[in-house]
């Protein structure tokens, strides 16, 4: 059986990926989970949406006979990858995750590292100030316990429901950026703190390199807990395991 594969989406990586299969002409779907209303256009066919948990993934892989599945969504997405792992090895199929290194402190940086969500929320229990909140649409209600600041936000597309902050500003803007882009931002709204995920990758780092050359601190959310799955750092050693990784189904 030739390989059919399920590239789940949603970073920068996931899009060369598929440029990379659609060109060797494997056969594939671009899985996003719907977060965002417009997608970038895709090489291969695309389905948008949950699968249902574990048992609809397994569901999804065995209806579609799907060979091989890429987890290539962003490195926050613990659920979904978890969800992978246990489908993945339900239905017998090779999973691999499709990963980008961490970012590192470089000297300049201050970074107050924290190891989730939970403890950056705790972390801005401090006096008034002026905050970039770098953490994504799902997770601003966490930081709504602590009105006293402004919070710069910015989203790939408008915001479709208010804010729940007081005092706050939308910027709408679709990466990647870049730090003197960056800098200007901050330097226009006068902040004084970053709070950021550990996304790793280019396309969101410049706002830490903005930071950087700022003086700025910068809440620093350290990842996930890592799962027990194969990975790949490059779209080479995703077709490298595409090529060598079988299937009970002969592949």
């Amino acid at each position: 059986m030739p390989p059919n594969l399920l590239i789940l989406a949603g970073t920068t990586e996931a899009a060369g990926l598929a440029r990379a299969l659609a060109a060797a002409g494997i056969a594939g779907t671009v899985s996003f989970a719907g977060r965002v209303e417009r997608l970038p256009a895709q090489p291969l066919p695309q389905r948008v949406g949950g699968f249902g948990g574990v048992a609809g993934l397994g569901a999804y892989l065995r209806a579609h006979r799907i060979t091989h599945v890429i987890d290539a969504t962003h490195p926050f997405a613990a659920q979904m990858s978890a969800h992978a792992v246990a489908a993945c090895a339900e239905a017998g199929v090779p999973l691999v995750a499709l990963t980008r290194p961490a970012w590192t402190e470089e000297p300049g940086d201050r970074w107050i590292r924290v190891p989730d969500m939970a403890a950056a929320v705790a972390a801005l229990a401090r006096p008034a100030g002026r905050v970039m909140l770098a953490v994504g649409r799902m997770q601003l209600a966490q930081f709504a316990v602590h009105p006293q600041h402004f919070y710069l936000l910015r989203f790939v597309e408008p915001a479709t429901a208010p804010q729940p902050f007081p005092d706050c500003r939308v910027v709408v803007d679709r990466g990647p950026f870049s730090p003197e882009a960056d800098r200007r931002l901050m330097e226009e709204h006068g902040i004084d703190l970053v709070v950021s995920k550990n996304s790793g990758g280019t396309g969101a780092y410049a706002k830490i390199a903005a930071a950087r050359a700022l003086g700025l601190p910068v809440v620093m959310i350290d990842r996930p807990p890592p799962l027990a799955r194969a990975e790949a750092a490059s779209v080479d050693a995703v077709l490298h395991f595409i090529a060598h990784a079988g299937t009970d189904r002969g592949v």
